[in-house]
């Protein structure tokens, strides 16, 4: 049976119907002293709204507005706010914002997000955008919770040892910036200007070293190219922004080029604010700004970091320094109230989307969520359909998945093996319920449980011999290994990338004596070096469960034996431990220079565990091309030969000077299931320019689709394929281009070559 958490028990005891509801947070139509005033007529467009709000705040008012911890302002009849909210991969009570108790006494835990990224399926993710906002908006309707979460959080797993790997999408720029587009939709649920919650994508830009060997994220300097930054760190947030719709962005504690990213005015207005159009507020990581003077000691005084970090486009500090120190930077006229009031216009802004100035909750779209909207048996399911989706078969010799006639006695072995808490990752919840892997295994076979290992770091082998016995006597073995949040955290990245402790002599002995077929499953967010296993002929088959969530055990269970077939591809490399012996974490560059081997697919072409994009299946599948151009035409922009500066390069045209908003090409690509078992098929489509091209990867990844196809049969899978967006690179300027030439596309063990020219048509003449 599933281990109950404290949820099932007390929400018997809560009657919805004497759940209070939440009190207007402003603009009380019980108020009479505030319900006429101007930014309380719905009537009105939202921007009159908010200039109206802010023309009757005082400046202390407003600076004590430009914190999270935000004030009330009782003589309007505004309530206090905590912006700090998280909804990572479910609703999560890390921020002071959320809450977990009485009628809400858990909610919906999803896999970690680098699980969830490895079923490759968009329409889960904002399938699961959308589960977790309604019981966000539940939950703030029930005055648990507020409305604004800082989640998802969309940097690149550029280094295997990152402990916030876990919380990314993986190393792919744009499978990150695909994840973070449609969670942000899900999470916000918009209905024309309004929303349902506000997401935030962090953290911009170039983070992800957390405390490696001395070196912690609020001393780093992130050196970064032009190159480096336009095609890879900054796409995801991009998308974000500019596909995603997103709320709001939040900057990151290091510095970026010897600037503070909090305060750098060409990172903030600049490009996320003035390139890409962000409608929404700029929030500093938790005490970043006090990080600037305190740790940094960016400025001589703490009131010229808060003003440098309110002119460079910052809204809102999580923190107090702004509260603090922003009125003696006004008085020293080192800002203006102006600035202060455009910041805040921007968070207003957002707060009245989300309908906080509205009024009463109850009667605003989505007022009647509430606790039987929270752990719903739905919710639960997508949880368990996540976590199957997102599993990954790295090794198969035929032992999977496992027989309920011929395998009736299975030995469950590992410090992971009856796993909970550790299922979730970071930045989660409380749980609905738990199914560990032992007892989803024991659902379809007898179990003999031996730990073998007391904790992932185990020291000492004195339990090896009792989980050596049960191997012998069990007609098959599963151990659940791998890491937890002791290893791999948020502030505590790895050193190394093997199995820590003696988990691998633990693997091997109990390999040695198993009786039969040894499986070896995989709990952890970050790559694992299992080269030994993988060459073990003992091992007869590797599965990555990445941390799956509430219902991980079941999931994990149901691939096991077969009730689900594996679809899943790793979203990021398993690289060699001898790798990171090469690759220190602080260095940034993506592409391989003397010495240095590079960072990704993308780049790196030295030996690796896995590949990105690996996964197996029980069934095969075999590609055709059913419709593939071999040309495509890139159009110019006719106005750029208005200007006798223009000059035309025959070998790469930039994509700014492309008339990009011209169709695409479609391919048609037939998938057809060449087994005895029906399966999910991830198709990857990865582009390589022409040669020549040095600054350029290798190969990229241009698209991705989930299909599911029957034994015996087929399905067509349409691909779009746009020179603007998917046969660019970027030059060593941070320009993106559009190289000439013959492209190749891959697609499993297809190759298909585009020849890309520049339609000069009608401008020539």
């Amino acid at each position: 049976m599933a281990k109950p958490s404290l949820f099932v028990s007390l929400l018997l005891l809560v009657s919805v119907s004497l759940v209070e509801s939440r009190p207007p947070f402003a603009c009380d139509p019980q108020n009479g002293l505030t319900r006429s005033l101007k930014f309380c007529r719905l009537n009105l467009p939202i921007h009159v709204r908010v200039r109206d709000l802010i023309g009757r705040l005082t400046l202390p008012e407003k600076i004590r507005l430009l914190v999270n911890n935000a004030i009330a302002v009782p003589r309007l009849g505004i309530q206090g706010y905590e912006w700090w909210s998280e909804a990572l991969h479910g609703v999560s009570n890390v921020g002071p914002g959320t809450k977990f108790g009485g009628a809400f006494p858990g909610a919906t835990s999803f896999p970690q997000v680098i699980t969830t990224a490895a079923s490759f399926n968009e329409s889960l993710w904002e399938q699961i955008g959308r589960v977790v906002s309604d019981e966000a908006r539940a939950m703030y309707n029930g005055g648990m919770a507020g409305l604004t979460y800082w989640s998802p959080n969309v940097n690149i797993f550029r280094d295997p040892r990152w402990g916030r790997g876990q919380e990314t999408p993986g190393e792919d720029p744009v499978l990150a910036g695909k994840y973070a587009t449609r969670y942000v939709r899900g999470l916000q649920s918009p209905m024309g200007i309004r929303l349902k919650v506000a997401a935030c994508c962090k953290h911009y830009t170039a983070y992800d070293l957390d405390n490696w060997k001395g070196v912690d994220r609020f001393h780093f300097n992130a050196r970064v190219s032009k190159q480096d930054l336009a095609d890879t760190y900054d796409v995801p947030f991009k998308a974000c922004v500019v596909e995603g719709k997103v709320a709001s962005v939040m900057c990151s504690y290091n510095q970026v080029n010897g600037k503070p990213a909090c305060a750098d005015p060409d990172l903030l207005k600049g490009t996320i604010r003035g390139q890409w159009g962000l409608a929404g507020y700029i929030v500093s990581d938790c005490d970043s700004v006090g990080v600037m003077y305190d740790t940094q000691h960016y400025t001589d005084t703490p009131e010229e970091s808060a003003a440098d970090a309110i002119k460079a486009g910052l809204d809102l500090d999580c923190g107090p320094f702004l509260a603090i120190h922003t009125d003696m930077a006004v008085r020293r006229g080192l800002i203006s109230e102006n600035d202060v009031d455009l910041a805040l216009a921007n968070t207003i802004t957002v707060q009245m989307r989300l309908g906080m100035f509205d009024g009463e909750p109850s009667a605003q779209p989505y007022g009647n969520l509430g606790p039987r909207d929270v752990c719903t048996s739905a919710h639960q399911q997508l949880a368990l359909e996540a976590a199957r989706q997102g599993i990954v078969l790295l090794k198969n010799s035929r032992s999977l998945p496992l027989s309920t006639t011929r395998h009736r006695t299975v030995a469950v072995i590992g410090p992971n093996s009856d796993a909970t808490v550790t299922m979730i990752g970071n930045y989660a919840g409380v749980a609905c319920r738990y199914t560990s892997p032992l007892q989803g295994i024991a659902r379809y076979a007898r179990t003999v449980h031996q730990e073998g290992c007391s904790g992932v770091a185990c020291v000492s082998s004195n339990l090896f011999e009792r989980a050596e016995v049960a191997a012998r006597h069990a007609d098959a073995t599963v151990l659940v290994m791998g890491l937890d949040q002791s290893i791999e955290a948020e502030f505590r990245d790895r050193v190394g990338l093997l199995l820590p402790g003696l988990q691998q002599e633990l693997v091997s002995r109990v390999a040695r004596a198993s009786r039969g077929p040894t499986v070896l499953v995989l709990m952890s967010g970050g790559p694992i070096d299992v080269t030994f296993a993988k060459n073990d002929p003992r091992i007869s088959a590797i599965i990555w469960a990445g941390y799956p969530g509430q219902a991980g055990g079941t999931a994990i269970a149901d691939v096991l034996f077969g009730t689900t077939n594996p679809g899943g591809k790793l979203p990021m490399t398993w690289y060699p431990q001898d790798y990171v012996a090469k690759v220190p974490m602080t260095n940034m560059g993506m592409r391989p220079s003397r010495g240095y081997p590079g960072r990704t697919y993308r780049f790196y072409k030295g030996p690796v565990v896995f590949p990105f994009g690996h996964g197996l299946s029980y069934t095969t599948f075999k590609h055709s091309l059913a419709l593939a151009p071999t040309d495509l035409s890139v159009l110019l922009d006719t106005n750029l030969f208005a200007t006798k500066n223009y000059s035309f390069s025959s070998n790469a045209i930039k994509v700014k000077h492309a008339k990009c908003d011209s169709p695409s090409s479609l391919f048609h690509i037939d998938v057809e299931n060449t087994g005895n078992m029906d399966g999910t098929h991830t198709l990857l489509v990865f582009s390589t320019p022409p040669a020549g091209q040095k600054w350029s990867p290798d190969k990229q990844l241009i698209g991705f689709r989930r299909v599911h196809v029957v034994a015996g049969s087929k399905q067509r899978v349409k691909i779009n394929v746009h020179p603007c967006n998917h046969l660019s690179v970027v030059d060593e300027s941070g320009i993106r281009r559009i190289p000439m030439g013959s492209h190749s596309l891959h697609i499993g063990d297809l190759k298909h070559s585009i020849s890309v020219r520049a339609n000069l048509e009608g401008i020539m003449a």
